[in-house]
Formats: structure tokens, sequence, C-alpha cells
């Protein structure tokens, strides 16, 4: 059984029906987090605590959804955005966006899937987490613009 990869069309409407913002979705080229990239990092697992997808979100696009989430203004998120961390009230927020979006990944007759850990931007990224993000081969790499808010990248990324 393998990993459901989600479609644009799929995440765009699971960031409208959550954020309640009208969301535009665009390719980008992948996202590769590292010192002079901050990028959020969440690990998802299969029923056997496998690592099976990987979604990595820019520093901005960290900020915007946590703020958006939970109704902040966007001069909060810019804040984040300008000191290069995102602060406690974003990160709860952007792993609550994270959980959800787990169910992109549990399409029927993929493996199941569940959030499993978050590494927010900011924070030191491990390095075998690190090298998941760099995988070729099934992934998304977007660029989103969340209305009211601003535009950041994402990356889903299939182990």
């Amino acid at each position: 059984m393998s990993s459901h990869l989600p479609s644009t069309a799929e995440i765009r409407e699971m960031l409208v029906g959550l954020l309640d913002r009208d969301i535009e979705i665009a390719p980008a080229p992948p996202l590769l987090p590292g010192p002079r990239l901050p990028a959020s990092v969440a690990l998802y697992v299969d029923d056997s605590m496998r690592v099976s997808a990987v979604v990595v979100c820019d520093l901005e696009m960290s900020c915007y959804a946590g703020a958006a989430l939970g109704l902040a203004t966007p001069p909060t998120a810019e804040k984040s955005i300008t000191r290069g961390i995102l602060d406690e009230t974003l990160r709860e927020n952007l792993y609550e966006v994270l959980n959800i979006a787990a169910s992109l990944f549990n399409a029927e007759g993929a493996r199941h899937l569940r959030l499993y850990d978050l590494h927010p931007a900011g924070d030191p990224i491990p390095a075998n987490i690190l090298a998941h993000t760099l995988t070729l081969g099934l992934r998304q790499d977007l660029s989103v613009t969340i209305g009211g808010y601003g535009t950041g990248r994402v990356s889903i990324v299939l182990a």
C-alpha cells in the first residue's frame, strides 16, 4: 500500500475550508530549508510509525497559516517573519493546520498517516529529518497566497 500525494485542488480546498480565506496556489521551486531559509517541517507517520511524508512550510507560510487560523492580524505574522521565528501562539496554530492536513494523505486505498511531530521554523532541524525534505520524486512544491495575509511556500514530500 502506498501513500497518497494530494493534488493542488485538494490542498486548496482544505485550506479554504479551514482558514475561510481566498487561497491561490501555483507551482514553485522545491523548498529546501537551511540556515538561510528557515522552515517548519511536519513529519507524518503510518501505523507502523514509519515516516511516510513530510510537509515543509517556509517561515512566511508558517506565520501566515498560523495567524489566519487564529484570526490574528497580518502584522502579528509579519512580526514573527521579521524576527525569523514563530511565536508560541503561531506554533500552536500551525500545528493544528498541519494536523488537519493529515486528512489530505488519507485517501481510499492509501496508507493511513497522522501527524507525528512538528519542527517549527526558527528551531534547528535534525539532519535525519532534513534529509526527508530533500527527497526528489513524489512531491508537490507550491506557492500559496492566503488572502489578507501574504504568500509563502510549501512542499509536500512522500518519503
